[in-house]
Formats: C-alpha cells, structure tokens, sequence
C-alpha cells in the first residue's frame, strides 16, 4: 500500500470536512445577509396584511435587513401559491397562508392534484382568529337557539353568506349543518364588504364574521352578533356569548390560523431561526396590543405543530366537503 498517498488523501478528507461541516451552521449564524420578501395570499388592508407590514417591521429591525411584502391575492391563493413555489428554498422568499390554504385547498382542488404541505415547509406561526355568528341588529334570533329552530323547520329557507366557496365562513355553516342536522342554503360573496352589508340589509340572514372584517358594519349598527364560535368568550366582546352558552352545541369551534411557509426543502437551522425570531417579535407589546384590536390571538407553535393542527384541520374539511361534494374545480 502507498502509504504517502493514504496519508494525503486523509489529509485531504480531513481539510475538507473541516470547511464543509460548518456550512450549515454558518447558512443560520448568517441569515439573514440580503433583504427578505413575504409574498401574502391576504389583499394589502386586510387584517392579515395589516400584522404582517408590523411583524416585517420589526423582523427588518432584528434582522438589519429590508423585508419586504408583496400582495398577491386571489385564485383561492394560488396567485400567491404560483409565484413562489419554485423560489430557492433558502429563507429569503417566504409565505403567509391561512389554514384553509393549507388544509382545505388540495380538497377542494382535486384536479390539480396539489397539496400544500407537499410544496411548502411550514416555518412560523403568526395568529388564530375566532369567527362569530353575525345577524342583522333587527333580526327576530336572540341566540343560537332560535337560528337553529328557524333552519330546522324550513330546511333550507334560512341562508347564510361566506366570503368564497371552502372559506371558513362557508365551511362553518356546513359544519353547524352537520352537529345540528339543519339544511341552510349558502350563498358565496366575492366582497366582505358586500357580505355584511347584505347580512345588514337582511338579504341573507346570517354569516361567521371576524372582528377586523365586520367591526365597521357593526360599529354603524347595521350587525350584532349572536355568539363566539370558541370555546370561551372574547375579552374583546365579553357580552358575547359562547355558541354553547347562546344554545348551539358544544364543540362548535370555527376559527383559522394563519403562518408562514417557505419552499420544501429549507434548512432545519434557517427555519428554526426564522421561527424562534418571530416568535420574539409575537411577544413585542406593540404587536400585542395590535392583536388585540383585531382579536387575534398568539400562538407560539414549531413547524411541527403548524403541520398537526393543519392536519386537523384538514380531517374535518374533508368530512364536511365529501357531504355535500363541495368543489372549485
């Protein structure tokens, strides 16, 4: 045997792997070294948007790097979806996803054979909004009850409204079909404006509603809200009670998640720093108290529990789709 050539082809390997073991450590302990964009599924305005321009706010001031955001909405989040999926998978493009995106999407899609999770890692999270029961403030409903009795001795008389086929608006009226055995007929807006102020105007009697997308209606008195559907109260709307307590039944929960995602294959480090940085911006006190005007709550979970609560999610979806074929293909 050579036994100069074995000890400089060791020395070789040895120098090599000395370079190429701090390569990953190094890619976290650097990032970010350029500016970083979001891409949002959400318009700019919307309540999504509006945490988002805060949360890059100050990610750019802990980074020392610009980050910037950049509106895409439409084609039930595809528009989004398509512009950044084939981005390098390295942190610097990311993505702001509600739950519906990721678990009710490749349901509701079946032709385009996508699945979000397939595409996309989750990264971090960013909040969870609680949607309420909205009537006009005249209709004759003081609760649950009385909305439940109406659907059930006119099936299909009573109609809801949604903001798009598969969103939770629509889906949590199926989902209050299925717990009470009521049939309602849906009925899809392609404005939320328009949607509230036809729930106003008694058009349609009734929608899920969360806090920043009806607080202005609601505010000229035009809707009331029958009830939370959460398990507990809002602070925010502490005379607004549970579905449970206002005569619904128990369990009914209708809420979504938002996160952002970056292409499949990100490094464990990269996304690991980007979770654990805007967690510590999700405790800021300006962020907070930002949230709490939209009653969006914080939620602080790894990459992981993003993908199990979106599994979740995704098992429920498929229940209430399958009932009533509900597609967008």
């Amino acid at each position: 045997m050579n036994t100069t050539f074995t000890r400089r082809a060791l020395c070789t390997a040895a120098v090599l792997a000395a370079f190429a073991l701090p390569a990953t450590a190094q890619q976290a302990s650097t990032f970010p070294n350029k500016p970083v964009n979001i891409v949002t599924a959400f318009a700019a305005g919307s309540g999504p948007d509006a945490v988002l321009r805060q949360i890059s706010e100050k990610l750019s001031k802990l980074w020392n790097q610009p980050v910037t955001i950049t509106n895409k909405p439409g084609g039930g989040g595809f528009i989004a979806i398509d512009a950044t999926q084939r981005m390098p998978a390295d942190g610097y493009t990311l993505l702001q996803l509600d739950s519906e995106h990721l678990a009710a999407l490749p349901l509701l899609y079946k032709s385009k054979n996508f699945v979000t999770l397939n595409v996309f890692d989750p990264v971090a999270p960013l909040f969870r909004t609680p949607f309420l029961v909205a009537v006009a403030t005249d209709s004759k409903w003081q609760n649950m009850k009385d909305l439940i009795a109406a659907a059930k001795a006119e099936p299909n008389k009573v109609s809801y409204g949604s903001w798009g086929v598969g969103s939770p608006g629509h889906l949590g009226g199926e989902q209050l079909e299925l717990l009470t055995g009521a049939e309602m007929t849906h009925v899809a807006y392609r404005e939320v404006s328009q949607l509230f102020t036809s729930v106003g105007s008694g058009d349609i009697q009734w929608s899920m509603a969360s806090i920043p997308s009806s607080q202005g209606i609601f505010k000229a008195g035009k809707i009331r809200y029958l009830a939370v559907a959460a398990a507990k109260r809002l602070p925010q709307m502490p005379d607004v009670p549970t579905v449970a307590e206002s005569g619904g039944p128990a369990g009914f929960e209708v809420n979504s998640f938002v996160s952002l995602l970056a292409p499949k294959g990100i490094a464990n480090d990269v996304k690991a720093k980007i979770n654990a940085d805007v967690l510590k911006v999700l405790a800021d006190p300006e962020v907070k108290a930002r949230y709490n005007t939209f009653a969006f709550e914080t939620i602080t979970w790894s990459p992981d529990e993003i993908r199990k609560n979106a599994d979740v999610k995704s098992k429920i979806y498929e229940q209430l789709v399958k009932r009533k074929n509900i597609s967008l293909d």
